[in-house]
């Protein structure tokens, strides 16, 4: 089988107004790229226009799932099919044009010095638009109490946008994440540095989606929070990962 080299990835429920517009501009930027929807049966009809695409461009994948089984167990199907398939890099990012495509190549470029790549909110010349104050103090809170825990030097660890090696997440054990929704990114950083992986964030600028509204609540922070926590406690007694 010949060996690909990139395929990008969104994880989708309700986004079909959004995927019609931005999956040509992220084949647009990235034309050697494949592009795989993870889908979780959406009652929109995110999946059927998503295999129309497919129909017409050959670099357009959909994996669809029987349900809304959360985030995180989406972007580990996700994960898993950049393994099976060969892939040597995975590039995550949000449905919803909150990660906007003109960072592709920037944090595909991380992947000359990096194992993960990161589009980073809180490094110089990041930023976020539109978003309430508690949102922010949420999101900085998180940041900091992962970092704290988990012992991340990267700023942004919340963020989805990402590109990861595919060598180094053949190394973890993937059946071992226990992050179920947003708490996964965390997560999968706090075990990619315990496998070695090299860090480099590259600025991006958060915008808030086009279509459709957040999934982001107050109980999938408090999750959020408790996993962290766990994994802190993991991380003192060093348990495999």
């Amino acid at each position: 089988m010949p060996k690909h080299r990139l395929l990008v990835m969104l994880c989708t429920y309700n986004e079909r107004e959004n995927v019609i517009e931005l999956i040509p501009e992220i084949l647009q930027a990235l034309p050697d790229a494949d592009l795989i929807v993870v889908d979780d049966n959406s009652p929109d009809g995110t999946g059927e226009v998503v295999a129309e695409m497919s129909q017409k461009d050959g670099r357009i994948r959909l994996l669809a799932r029987e349900g809304k089984l959360g985030l995180g167990t989406a972007t580990l199907d996700g994960f898993r099919y950049a393994i099976e398939n060969d892939y040597e890099y995975v590039l995550n990012m949000d449905a919803d044009f909150s990660h906007h495509p003109r960072y592709l190549k920037a944090i595909y470029g991380c992947m000359d010095e990096a194992d993960v790549g990161i589009g980073s909110r809180y490094v110089s010349g990041g930023g976020i638009t539109g978003w309430s104050i508690w949102r922010h103090i949420m999101s900085r809170g998180v940041n900091f109490y992962a970092r704290l825990l988990l012992r991340l030097k990267t700023r942004d660890n919340s963020g989805s946008f990402r590109c990861y090696r595919v060598s180094k997440l053949r190394e973890l054990n993937l059946d071992l994440v226990r992050a179920r929704g947003y708490a996964f990114f965390e997560e999968i950083l706090y075990r990619c540095r315990r496998v070695g992986c090299r860090f480099l964030e590259t600025p991006i600028v958060f915008e808030d989606r086009r279509f459709g509204s957040s999934k982001i609540n107050w109980k999938e922070s408090v999750i959020a929070l408790w996993v962290i926590f766990r994994l802190g406690i993991e991380n003192l007694l060093r348990r495999p990962v």
